[in-house]
C-alpha cells in the first residue's frame, strides 16, 4: 500500500458491546492466512513472477473450497476464477548511468542512494538523455480552478523539471486553497509526472522530503528502483516523461547551491501564485537500458451470485501483490514480505467470503476481488474499472481493505482520505451499534485517499471506500497508536522488515471483519444505492448512470 498502520506492542482482551450473533471470523485463520502469503515461499508475491501464480492459486483454492464460483473473464463460455490484466513491464538491465553537470563540474548520483530512477514507462526501451537543462517548476501544478500554475507558459519540452512534493500549502499557508495539510491530487507524484508528460518535458526530478512525502527515502528506493509496471497505453508518451526519478533533498541543495540560489528561500516563493519556473543552470546526462515486455497479470474475482437481484453486485477488495524480491536490507534480507501491507487484507478478504458463503445467500451478489499491482500505481484497480467484470452503473460499492491492526482492537475506525458518501455513513451508523466512533483520517497530508485501490473505482464514479481499523487502540490509546504507526513506517513500510510475527494478536482484526461484514450485509440485502456527497468531484460520473439503478 499506501496506508501504513496499527500495530500494538502487547496482547489485550478485547469485549465488545453486546450486538447480535453474526458470523464467526476466527484470530488463529486470519493469522494462518498472513504468515502463509507473507513467508519467504511466497517471495514477496511480486507481480509477474512465479510468486504470482503460487499466491492466485492460494486464493482460488480458498474461495473454491467455500462454495464460491468463478466471477472473472469469460473464456469459450466460461467463467474464470481470474481477470487478465496487460500490463507493460520495465526493468533496466543495469543501474542507469546520471551525472547533473554543476558550473562545470560533473556530479554522478547513484541509484538507490542519491537518486531514485524508474525505469521508462513510455514505451522506449532506452534512456538516452545529453545535457538536458534543469528547471525548477515549484510544485509542477497547473490548477485553473484555483487560479494556480507554476508552469507560466514556459515551454518545458526537452527539459528535465524538479520539483516539490505534496502541495503548496502542505507546511504554511499559500496564495490558493489546496486543502491545507489534506493532500490534493495535485500533491501526489502521479500527477506531477503525468502533467510534465502533458507538456513534453524530458523527464522529472521530484525532491524527497519526509514529512510532505509521508515516508521515507528507503520507502522511495525500494518502490521505484524495481521492475515498472504500467497499463497498456496507446500513447504512453501522453502518461510518461522519457525520465522520471526522486532525488535526496540533499543533492537539491548542491544544485540550488551551485546555481547561486538558497533552496528554502525558492521553496518559499514557490508558494506564491506569482511564482514562475527558475533556471537551475545545470544539466543532465542519463543512460539505460531496459529490457520491456507486455506481460498478463492477474486480478482474482471469486462470485456469490445474489438470489433476487444478481445483476447488482457488491465487491470486498485487498491487493494480492507487494514489491517482491528487492534490494537487500542492512541485514541481507532481499525478500518484501508485505505481512501488513497487504497479507492483512488479503486474510480480511478470505475470511469474509468464508463467512458470507456459511451464511444464507443474499439478495444482491458479492463479488470477492483481490487486485494486482497496487503496489506499482493502483494498476489492477484501475484495470477493473475501465474494463469492469459487471457493470459499474449496477455495482453498489466497494469496501477496500489495504494493511489491517494486528496487536489488536481499536475503540474508532477510519477511512483512507476525507471524501464524504453514503458507504460512510453505512460506516459510521454500524459503528455506533458496536460502540466504535469515526476518527477522520490523522494524517490527510500523506495523501491516502489516493494511494489505494478505492481511488480507481472512486474515478469511474463507483461509491468506495479503504476501511481503517483507526488508532485510538484500546491498550494505549491514541497516543500508543500514532506512536505505532509511525514507527511502522520507518521500520517496516515497503522493507523486508514487513513479516509475520507470532506475537501479533489478530483479534481487532477479527472484531474489524465482524464491522465490514455487518456493513457489507445490510447493502446486499437493501435496495440502497450508495452515492457522493453532492459536492464531491467524483458525482457526476454516478450521476450519469441514476437511470439504470432500480
Amino acid at each position: 500500500m499506501n496506508r501504513i498502520l496499527f500495530l500494538a506492542s502487547s496482547i489485550v482482551v478485547f469485549v465488545a458491546p453486546a450486538v447480535a450473533a453474526g458470523p464467526t471470523f476466527d484470530a488463529q485463520r486470519i493469522s494462518a492466512h498472513v504468515r502463509t502469503v507473507s513467508s519467504d515461499a511466497f517471495e514477496g508475491r511480486g507481480v509477474a513472477t512465479r510468486a504470482e501464480t503460487k499466491t492466485i492459486d492460494y486464493l482460488v483454492s480458498q474461495f473454491r473450497s467455500f462454495g464460491l464460483v468463478p466471477g472473472g473473464d469469460i473464456v469459450r463460455g466460461q467463467r474464470q476464477w481470474t481477470q487478465a490484466v496487460p500490463l507493460l513491464k520495465s526493468e533496466f538491465v543495469a543501474d542507469p548511468v546520471v551525472g547533473i553537470n554543476l558550473s562545470g563540474a560533473a556530479v554522478h548520483l547513484t541509484q538507490g542512494n542519491e537518486i531514485a530512477v524508474r525505469a521508462p514507462m513510455d514505451g522506449s526501451k532506452h534512456v538516452d538523455i545529453a545535457k538536458a537543462p534543469l528547471l525548477f517548476v515549484g510544485y509542477g501544478v497547473t490548477a485553473p480552478e484555483r487560479g494556480w500554475d507554476d508552469y507560466k507558459g514556459v515551454d518545458v519540452r526537452g527539459k528535465i523539471l524538479v520539483m516539490l512534493i505534496n502541495d503548496p500549502d502542505f507546511d504554511g499557508p499559500a496564495e490558493a486553497d489546496f486543502g491545507g495539510k489534506a493532500m490534493t491530487y495535485y500533491g501526489r507524484w502521479t500527477y506531477k509526472y503525468e502533467e510534465a508528460a502533458r507538456r513534453g518535458a524530458a523527464g522529472v526530478m521530484i525532491v524527497h522530503e519526509t514529512a510532505p512525502a509521508a515516508y521515507g527515502w528507503n520507502t522511495v528506493k525500494n518502490s521505484n528502483t524495481n521492475a515498472m509496471f504500467d497499463i497498456v497505453r496507446a500513447t504512453p508518451r501522453a502518461q510518461h516523461t522519457p525520465f522520471e526519478s526522486w532525488i535526496q533533498r540533499a543533492v537539491a541543495l548542491k544544485i540550488f547551491t551551485a546555481a547561486g540560489l538558497d533552496f528554502d528561500k525558492t521553496k518559499l516563493a514557490a508558494k506564491r501564485k506569482d511564482f514562475r519556473p527558475v533556471d537551475l543552470h545545470a544539466t543532465l546526462d542519463a543512460r539505460a537500458a531496459a529490457n520491456t515486455s507486455v506481460i498478463k497479470s492477474q486480478n482474482v474475482a471469486a462470485l456469490l451470485p445474489g438470489k433476487t437481484h444478481p445483476d447488482e453486485t457488491l465487491i470486498y477488495s485487498a491487493h494480492w501483490d507487494h514489491l517482491g524480491i528487492g534490494q537487500p536490507d542492512a541485514k541481507g534480507d532481499k525478500i518484501y514480505n508485505g505481512a501488513v501491507d497487504n497479507g492483512t487484507g488479503l486474510a480480511q478478504l478470505i475470511e469474509q467470503a468464508r463467512a458470507f458463503a456459511a451464511e444464507p445467500r443474499t439478495d444482491r451478489s458479492i463479488l470477492f476481488l483481490a487486485v494486482t499491482a497496487e503496489e506499482k500505481g493502483l494498476l489492477g484497480s484501475e484495470y477493473y474499472g475501465t474494463h469492469p467484470l459487471y457493470p459499474l452503473a449496477t455495482t453498489v460499492g466497494m469496501l477496500n481493505t489495504d494493511s489491517m491492526g494486528v496487536h489488536g482492537p481499536a475503540r474508532d475506525f477510519s477511512i483512507s482520505g476525507s471524501a464524504q458518501l453514503g458507504l460512510l455513513d453505512d460506516l459510521v451508523a454500524e459503528g455506533a451499534r458496536e460502540g466504535r466512533h469515526f476518527t477522520p483520517d490523522a494524517h490527510p497530508e500523506a495523501g491516502h485517499f489516493f494511494r489505494s485501490d478505492h481511488f480507481s473505482m472512486a474515478k469511474v464514479g463507483v461509491p468506495a471506500i479503504s476501511f481503517e481499523p483507526g488508532l485510538d487502540l484500546v491498550n494505549g490509546g491514541t497516543a500508543t497508536g500514532e506512536a505505532i504507526a509511525k514507527d511502522y513506517v520507518t521500520r517496516m513500510y515497503h522493507q523486508p522488515a514487513d513479516e509475520w510475527q507470532p506475537d501479533w494478536d489478530f483479534s481487532g482484526m477479527v472484531a474489524d471483519a465482524k464491522f465490514l461484514h455487518a456493513v457489507g450485509l445490510k447493502l446486499a440485502n437493501s435496495r440502497e444505492w450508495p452515492n457522493w456527497s453532492k459536492d464531491s468531484e467524483f458525482r457526476a460520473a454516478r450521476d450519469k448512470t441514476a437511470a439504470l439503478r432500480k
